[in-house]
């Protein structure tokens, strides 16, 4: 018992701290990008442009399809290949923000559809031409609609964020797993130190979640 909690030393916590920055600018960048780049496909995708919706489709459906890791691996080995960097948090962020905006545009799109024909078909007759309509009237609501997918989205990616250990972006998961490397009585400690930070990140993800569902459908 006392190696377990020896663990929990200064040096260890701090270690772990930096790596839980690290893992939380990854996730808040990728979450904003991944959001602004998710709409505009998802938008694309219901809005039917002859051609551009079609390409775009097939690209989310083969993104959607292929393992996250995989897509991680290509941004940083196979991306230089060709003659583009990118360092390890770039990468990193690159590879999730391109995987979870197809899954967002997904989301998004069905949250769109979902918005009553009506809503449209009135805004339009009261004026407004489509962009608009989509804009004010449409896009409001499918917001409203999707705040419990796209939340749980979001916590998948702060998750998804350790698999970048592969690539040996220095979050969270990847410090813990230095500490037990040099003190392997320190594993157990670590595993648990690891489910806490990622708990409590992503509890906090999913009341702010809530909150937004109870304030937008009061």
């Amino acid at each position: 018992m006392s190696e377990f909690f020896s663990a929990f030393s200064w040096v260890n916590m701090r270690f772990l701290m930096m790596g839980l920055g690290v893992t939380i600018e990854v996730a808040v960048v990728s979450i904003i990008l991944s959001f602004i780049i998710g709409s505009i496909l998802g938008v694309i995708r219901y809005v039917k442009i002859p051609y551009l919706s079609q390409i775009v489709g097939f690209i989310i459906d083969l993104i959607r399809n292929l393992p996250l890791l995989l897509i991680i691996f290509f941004t940083y080995f196979a991306l230089p290949k060709i003659g583009i960097h990118f360092g390890v948090i770039t990468s990193t962020i690159f590879a999730l923000t391109i995987f979870e905006s197809t899954m967002l545009a997904e989301i998004i799109r069905s949250g769109i559809m979902a918005v009553p024909k009506g809503q449209l078909e009135g805004a339009l007759s009261n004026g407004l031409n489509f962009k608009q309509a989509l804009w004010h009237i449409i896009l409001p609501q499918a917001y409203k609609k999707m705040i419990p997918p796209i939340v749980s989205q979001f916590v998948s990616l702060i998750k998804d964020t350790s698999l970048a250990t592969i690539i040996m972006l220095p979050e969270v998961t990847y410090r813990a797993q230095i500490v037990y490397a040099q003190e392997p009585s320190a594993i157990i400690s670590m595993f648990f130190a690891l489910a806490v930070i990622y708990f409590i990140l992503n509890f906090i993800i999913s009341k702010i979640g809530d909150m937004l569902d109870r304030r937008m459908t009061a």
